[in-house]
């Protein structure tokens, strides 16, 4: 199945495209960003962007994240800044 950014809310695990795992610290759903506590080579707390989620926690199972095409947009310029 898959689920939309508005449906990953506040508490909500998710996977990033890194692999890196995090959980959802806001309920902010129509912003480019989310703040989250990432779990990765350390435990940090700070804002990713909406594109860089790749699968959520919701329901009892992993659903697919899908993007609209202005977050992919988006997305497809942040690669042209060089990061």
């Amino acid at each position: 199945m898959a689920c939309t950014v508005k449906d990953v809310r506040k508490g909500t695990r998710v996977v990033l495209r890194n692999g890196w795992e995090a959980e959802v610290l806001d309920n902010l759903t129509n912003r480019a960003t989310r703040m989250c506590k990432v779990y990765g080579t350390y435990t940090e707390m700070g804002s990713i962007y909406t594109s860089d989620l790749y699968s959520a926690f919701i329901g009892g199972q992993w659903e697919l994240v899908t993007h609209d095409t202005k977050t992919l947009k988006l997305a497809q310029d942040r690669k042209s800044w060089g990061f």
